[in-house]
């Protein structure tokens, strides 16, 4: 299928970042990437260009007096691998938080200097999620460069449960908790410019939108339910490893179909399941051919062209 995709959920592993999750015995466990690596899987998936990402832990890992300079080895090996291959990769560039002022300036480095196409959020820092007044310095600095912004999942302090590992059922939790968090202090109402994407079809946030949002109306000085699922609707939704036949018909009922936006996950997904989520993704009768092209190149196209244009 000749789908020309873009990838905007596909992750960079520096060798450096590997190594330096196993010298601190991190949970984390990556698998093998390189960029020709990355490259031969893109062919196969008639994807034409990847936007790269560190996936969790980043480096929540690190000291955080140790953040601000391996972000920045971290986005200045992405933006080599870029200027090596620049029609294949973008970079969505790490941030040193929850240091907000080290993340100002690693911010502005990435955009000004290193070209990044936006930025990389875990859904909480140390469980500070991203709704947190915390953050409104940032949010208010992308907002201002009306940047991209992709957030994605990762561990918070909640204890796993007995065989099942976090990226099956606790990564797509903490995506809606962060989502929530988000919309009910008013984030995506304060900074319309900016435009966030939630990774894999935003955990269970189109499934419940309706439910979050009658819930949160009751809340004293809530608006009602029908403007805080609106906001909701602010958010882009990627489709790595969320383009079932259960999934797709919950995110096309909720989702402005311009903001549905394809991603892989490389070189993630166990067992051949991206491969198997793309095939879906592919095959799905739910999906007429103008909406499949939006999601594999159109939709991502605008996002990306837009987000350069206003810098």
């Amino acid at each position: 299928m000749n789908a020309d995709r873009i990838d905007v959920h596909q992750h960079v592993l520096p060798p450096f970042w590997i190594d330096g999750l196993k010298q601190r015995h991190s949970v984390h466990r990556p698998p093998a990437w390189t960029p020709e690596a990355a490259i031969a899987c893109m062919d196969s998936r008639a994807i034409t260009k990847g936007i790269l990402s560190l996936t969790a832990p980043a480096i929540s890992d690190w000291a955080e007096n140790e953040r601000p300079a391996i972000a920045r080895s971290v986005n200045e090996y992405t933006a080599k691998v870029v200027g090596c291959w620049p029609e294949r990769f973008g970079n969505f560039a790490t941030l040193p938080l929850p240091d907000i002022d080290a993340a100002l300036r690693e911010l502005a480095y990435a955009f000004d200097t290193l070209a990044a196409d936006g930025v990389v959020l875990l859904s909480n820092y140390s469980d500070r999620y991203l709704g947190d007044p915390w953050f409104e310095p940032l949010w208010s600095e992308l907002n201002r460069r009306e940047a991209v912004v992709f957030i994605h999942p990762t561990r918070s302090t909640l204890r796993e449960l007995a065989g099942i590992p976090a990226p099956f059922l606790d990564f797509p939790c903490d995506t809606s908790r962060s989502a929530n968090d988000m919309v009910l202090n008013g984030v995506l109402d304060r900074h319309r410019k900016m435009r966030v994407i939630l990774s894999h079809a935003g955990g269970f946030v189109p499934y419940a939108a309706q439910r979050f949002a009658a819930c949160a109306a009751l809340m004293p000085g809530a608006a009602g339910p029908d403007v805080i699922v609106e906001s909701f609707r602010r958010f882009y939704f990627d489709t790595a490893l969320s383009s079932s036949r259960f999934t797709i018909p919950s995110l096309k009922a909720f989702a402005d179909p311009s903001r549905i936006v394809f991603g892989s996950d490389f070189p993630y997904g166990p067992g051949g399941a991206a491969e198997q989520f793309t095939a879906m993704l592919d095959a799905s009768a739910l999906l007429s051919a103008t909406e499949r092209a939006a999601i594999n190149r159109k939709n991502a196209l605008t996002l990306f062209e837009n987000a350069h244009a206003e810098r």
